[in-house]
């Protein structure tokens, strides 16, 4: 079976790699779709600061194969599977924060989920890591359950309310899954900045407030003149750009939010005026990954229509053209989200 790998910076390979074999608790599954996040971009053209260098971690598929102790699960029901699980037990989980927990960073899909079969381990089967999906879902949709859930997730970070003004700095495909988790939240001004024209007229087409390229000097004039001169009351920073993390800084309100939701690159430092912080008050909160409950409320909304992700998919890739894949989900030429298929 194929097999996508980094090989060294900057490049993929697709080898072939031996069928996995099952344990008892595990599930096999034949990968029909997955998404190529920011993240897996980092790992390969940048300095990813997590441990893990596996690639694919929002694949969908069907269960080719169930071990000896597996009930809720048969050959040939369409999944989708997450790639980490939390205990739930610990002290950081009884906390909230289940993506810190050392057993999610220890539960991976094997060998990765761009791979054309992969194994589900026996810990994330019997802990809510694989969501049955219905036969009117795509795999292509399927494959867009967890960067929406780790939107998601992000949004239990802060406190908003109705009518609340929000700045995306980063439109691709997560930006965009805050632009409407915003306005399903009824959010009412919403502005997009990015330095993709291409992303910026997509960006129009959701009814939002304004879509501001982000070398625009007016950038923060813009924002100012339609929130009464406060600045937003909420900052999503959905891109790796430290300059966008220094724009939503100056652009939020006094009193405001900043959510750091894009992946930096390791090492990567902002000469930041912290006095700028402390006197207007901002909260600058951060969020990582997303758990298996933020999964499974991430397939209601795209199962009960309330997010259409349909929209957000422009590009598939075949797993043998992951190179071009990947180079293009780096250069975001005309693209939004690129899905890789077997």
């Amino acid at each position: 079976m194929k097999t996508v790998f980094v090989k060294e910076p900057s490049v993929i390979s697709v080898d072939e790699t031996e069928k996995p074999t099952l344990e008892s608790g595990d599930i096999l599954v034949q990968m029909h779709a997955c998404g190529i996040c920011g993240s897996d971009v980092e790992k390969v053209f940048g300095q990813y600061g997590q441990p893990s260098m596996r690639l694919g971690h929002e694949p969908a598929g069907v269960v080719l194969d169930v071990g000896s102790d597996v009930t809720n699960f048969k050959k040939g029901d369409r999944v989708f599977t997450h790639h980490h699980v939390p205990c739930y037990n610990c002290h950081l989980c009884i906390h909230g924060n289940e993506t810190m927990c050392q057993k999610y960073s220890e539960t991976n899909l094997s060998p990765c989920g761009l791979s054309e079969e992969y194994v589900v381990p026996a810990w994330n089967v019997s802990h809510g890591g694989v969501l049955k999906i219905s036969d009117s879902l795509s795999f292509e949709e399927a494959a867009m359950i967890e960067p929406l859930a780790c939107c998601v997730r992000a949004w239990t970070k802060f406190r908003y309310y109705k009518g609340d003004s929000a700045a995306i700095f980063g439109v691709g495909p997560t930006g965009m899954m805050h632009v409407m988790l915003a306005q399903i939240k009824k959010l009412s001004k919403i502005f997009c900045l990015d330095v993709n024209d291409f992303r910026l007229d997509f960006a129009k087409k959701f009814n939002i407030a304004e879509s501001i390229n982000s070398m625009d000097e007016t950038r923060k004039q813009k924002i100012l003149d339609h929130t009464e001169n406060r600045g937003v009351d909420v900052a999503i920073v959905a891109t790796s750009s430290l300059n966008a993390l220094e724009d939503a800084i100056d652009m939020v309100r006094k009193g405001g939010v900043v959510m750091m939701f894009g992946v930096p690159s390791k090492g990567a430092k902002l000469d930041l005026d912290m006095s700028k912080i402390y006197s207007k008050e901002i909260t600058l909160v951060t969020s990582y990954a997303a758990s298996d409950k933020d999964t499974a409320d991430a397939l209601d909304l795209i199962e009960s229509s309330k997010i259409d992700v349909k929209q957000l998919i422009t590009h598939t890739y075949q797993i043998v053209d992951s190179q071009k894949a990947f180079d293009h989900a780096r250069s975001g030429d005309n693209a939004m989200k690129i899905i890789i298929t077997k």
